[in-house]
């Protein structure tokens, strides 16, 4: 004992395991002749520090690969980053403004050589920060998704989908970011409802005093309108359908359209068409061949377009717009309303639809094998509620923006000639000699130039599974044809769509087949107040400041404890309080052991015996309801499967059972296999708790065991003797009775008593525990009887009756008084029971272990209220 600490560190533990993990390389992957588990990381943003987020994701990823590894896969779980192009951008150029450094004064290139230092200096953070928290990651295998070979992907795959007319370019209307200075897919747009104005604005029609009222959320969008629009049913309006009216400060006359389109309900049943600046009213310009006025410029400011208010921020422009239609008599009313706004989901900046010249991916031919896969459960999503939220959106698919007006990250392939033609090629070189050929020019490199845009930063982790094994650039290299498909992916809800429905698509499309095998969808991180954590609101702990305060493995159940798969979880610092206080109760357990002194010669008792064979059992059906958990990803109920084995099971009643009595020794079968069991029950406990479970797996194990836990094979189930575990549920009822009876008699523990036990019903005795009846209940004397002996207390446990001597004198009413209200429960209990049991609807349906379940409740209800009444029908005679 002098060698164990009192109290468990976690700072004397973790970093030491974890260098030896790291040094020995028990992370770290190669192909062989074992069958491969394998899974990739949702690459956190280079830009990223550990949040809570992260903290759940890759406890579940780290519990699901250590598992992996101990059950003699070869695991390999692929670690990176994301170079987020906007995320990544925006702190480059804020960097650059902190110098006194503009971007526009810079050459890309300068500008690439800044971002570069910058993601060197910071990019790495947050793979050294889950380190912390015990990530099993092969760490030599990091990627970087604009590392050499995962960018050549990203420009193969362009390419190719290109030359397939998969990918296009057009005028589209677009989701602008004014911040950002770059179009975004409809993904990347987060919808609030706000509270908003409506503006009731007159425009007179031309040649008469008759004026036509629309309503509009944006008045300063009038500045661009080119068209009133009404239905063609609309009685209102069809005296107008042949003039035009007057657009309201900008003195522009417009055309009356009709188109089914408009809802004659809503508003005035009159509705302005600014075709630059509306989804809906640039397909409406199309269809009735309306010209476009571009009011805004890139950064939101009006445009020399717009004709007044030039240079004006769109929202003061909306001010002065709605001034000026007061001043000169057009505004009629504004009502407050709610309505729901778009933000840009990376820079919250309101979304300004924009026409715009931008590079587009056809989705809808991708997305019909990625549903099948899905709803036919190949790839199977867990939980499967979210099946359907995928298969909505699946069928409702928009072809792909995937052009960013930026700089850092992959530059497209398009290389445009001065005429405004253009070829897409690997490389300038590649690009001159396709240009001449196929436009029969004699070009030289400087008439060549490359597109300004990247791609979606999407575009390039849409490949992340292939790519990170080099499976773009070489199909059939080995590490491919090993770890692809991978088995597992464990992300959030909210990129379902960004990153898991793509990935998919990209498995199908460039290897005709699934990324991945399970989908694991887990919650969002919220506060107990159901507030999504973030520094904004600063309700998100320091994910390093709690495992200072708790340890990782403290942290890891607590993260767990809160985590049902697909719901939102609401995280309290308790748990990690909880997890720590976990990691003392094991390290008390430990320490009890190594207290014991072994004596070989003497014999094992049978309490003892019988302990060893409960608990053996015990343990290997923990190890079926486990595996069950796992087949299930049900992550949560495999770790409190775990923590009730260890902490109710082991601790409070298996050491109970074999520890000996004060200073006395324990025989060496029972500390045999009692260090077993230890042993058992560390690796079960790995995954979850790794740093805990190595530091006593090292102290506990032999010279044949593995010499990590990490590479330590997992316990397996084995046959239990599950009769064996019921019938201790019973004794250990008997067991929580009796310490119930003398604490309502103030009757000391030490104080020995006798315990008469009589069986009714025509059942048989069964003393497979008696032994550890009586060590765990002090009872000197314990005699099977078939006459309820004269002066005894009296409990019941199902249809047993426990009769118990005591020294002081019985208060019949008071007995009389407690089995009445018991009698009176237990009849309750049966009505419920047999309510349940006469609806055919449940029998004909639940499971039939739920049904046999009901019957055996009402089959011991109606014994147990057979011996109350028998015993009350005693007393009061």
């Amino acid at each position: 004992m002098d060698n164990i600490p009192k109290h468990y560190s976690p700072d004397n533990t973790e970093a030491r395991w974890y260098q030896e993990w790291i040094g020995k390389g028990y992370f770290h992957s190669e192909p062989d002749d074992r069958e491969p588990y394998s899974m990739v990381i949702p690459p956190p943003n280079v830009t990223g520090v550990l949040h809570m987020g992260h903290m759940l994701n890759n406890t579940i990823q780290d519990v699901l690969v250590r598992r992996a590894r101990m059950q003699g896969y070869n695991a390999c779980w692929l670690p990176g980053t994301d170079h987020a192009s906007i995320a990544t951008e925006a702190k480059v150029v804020n960097k650059l403004k902190e110098e006194g450094i503009n971007k526009k004064d810079l050459s890309r290139e300068d500008f690439l050589r800044h971002a570069w230092e910058w993601k060197e200096k910071h990019g790495g953070i947050i793979l050294e920060q889950l380190k912390k928290l015990g990530a099993s990651c092969d760490w030599e295998r990091t990627r970087f998704t604009m590392d050499k070979e995962l960018s050549d992907s990203v420009i193969h795959t362009f390419i190719d989908l290109y030359e397939k007319g998969k990918i296009y370019r057009g005028v589209r209307m677009v989701n602008w970011d004014p911040k950002a200075l770059t179009a975004l897919s409809d993904e990347e747009v987060v919808h609030r409802e706000v509270q908003s104005k409506f503006y009731y604005v007159r425009y007179q029609v031309e040649g008469t005093d008759e004026y036509v009222t629309i309503a509009t959320t944006r008045p300063e969008t009038i500045l661009g309108d080119t068209g009133i629009c009404i239905h063609p049913e609309d009685e209102r309006y069809k005296h107008l359908l042949d003039k035009k009216v007057i657009v309201p400060l900008v003195n522009r006359p417009v055309p009356f359209i009709v188109d089914e389109y408009v809802d004659r309900e809503f508003g005035t049943g009159a509705l302005k068409v600014t075709p630059a600046h509306d989804i809906n009213d640039y397909n409406l310009g199309i269809r009735h061949n309306l010209p476009s006025i571009d009011i805004f410029n890139d950064n939101g400011t009006l445009s020399e377009a717009a004709g007044i208010f030039i240079g004006e921020d769109r929202f003061s422009a909306r001010d002065k717009v709605t001034q000026a239609l007061e001043e000169n008599g057009h505004l009629v009313k504004v009502e407050e309303i709610t309505n729901s706004i778009g933000y840009s989901e990376r820079t919250d900046a309101v979304i300004e639809p924009k026409l715009s010249l931008q590079w587009f991916m056809k989705m809808d031919e991708m997305a019909k094998p990625a549903l099948e896969v899905v709803m036919d459960d190949t790839i199977r999503f867990h939980p499967p509620k979210f099946k359907n939220i995928y298969k909505h959106w699946m069928e409702n698919v928009r072809d792909w923006c995937i052009s960013r007006q930026l700089w850092w990250g992959h530059q497209i392939p398009a290389y445009y000639l001065p005429d405004g033609n253009f070829v897409v090629a690997h490389n300038r070189d590649e690009a001159l000699l396709m240009a001449r050929e196929k436009y029969n020019k004699d070009l030289k490199d400087e008439d060549l130039r490359q597109d300004e845009d990247v791609v979606d930063t999407w575009f390039s982790s849409w490949l992340w599974p292939i790519s990170v094994f080099d499976g773009i650039n070489h199909p059939d290299n080995e590490e491919i044809r090993y770890y692809y498909p991978t088995n597992d992916l464990v992300t959030a809800p909210e990129i379902l769509f960004f990153w898991v429905a793509r990935m998919i698509m990209a498995g199908l499309e460039f290897r005709n087949e699934i990324p991945f095998k399970n989908v694991y969808l887990h919650g969002i991180v919220r506060d107990k107040q159901g507030r999504k954590m973030s520094k904004s609101l600063g309700n998100s702990p320091d994910p390093l400041g709690l495992i200072k305060n708790y340890g990782a493995d403290g942290v890891r159940v607590g993260m767990l404890f809160s985590s049902p798969a697909g719901n939102d979880l609401l995280f309290e610092e308790t748990l990690c309080e909880q997890g720590r206080n976990f990691c003392n109760k094991i390290w008390n357990a430990f320490r009890l052991t190594q207290s014991w002194e072994v004596n070989d010669n003497i014999t094992q008792t049978g309490a003892s015996a019988s302990a060893v064979r409960w608990f053996d059992a015990n343990l290997s059906q923990a190890l079926e309801t486990l595996n069950d958990h796992f087949s299930r990803f049900r992550i949560a109920d495999a770790l409190m499967t775990v923590y009730k084995l260890i902490w109710d099971d082991f601790c409070s009643w298996y050491l109970e059972m074999v520890k000996p009595a004060y200073q006395q020794p324990i025989d060496k079968a029972t500390y045999q296999a009692t260090i077993g069991f230890m042993n058992k029950l560390m690796r079960i406990l790995h995954p979850f708790m790794p740093f805990i479970s190595e530091e006593i797996y090292q102290r506990i194990r032999n010279e044949k065991d593995a010499e990590s836990i990490t590479i330590a094979p997992l316990p397996e189930a084995g046959n239990p003797d599950k009769s064996l575990t019921a019938r201790f549920e019973f004794a250990r009822q008997v067991i929580m009775a009796i310490r119930n009876m003398r604490q309502e008699k103030n009757l000391s523990p030490k104080t020995e008593i006798d315990l008469f036990v009589k069986k009714n019903n025509n059942q048989q005795p069964d003393t497979t525990f008696d032994d550890i009846v009586k060590k765990l209940s002090n009872i000197a004397h314990l005699d099977y009887v078939t006459e309820k002996p004269e002066g005894c207390i009296s409990i019941i446990i199902e249809s047993t009756e426990l009769h118990i001597p005591l020294d002081q004198e019985l208060n019949i009413e008071e007995e009389i008084k407690s089995l009445e209200e018991e009698l009176k429960y237990q009849e309750g209990f049966l009505k419920s029971t047999e309510k349940k049991l006469s609806n055919e609807k449940f029998v004909n349906n639940a499971p039939e272990k739920v049904v046999a379940m009901e019957k055996k409740k009402q089959a011991d209800a109606l014994s147990r209220i057979d011996v109350i009444k028998r015993q009350l029908e005693s007393l009061k005679s």
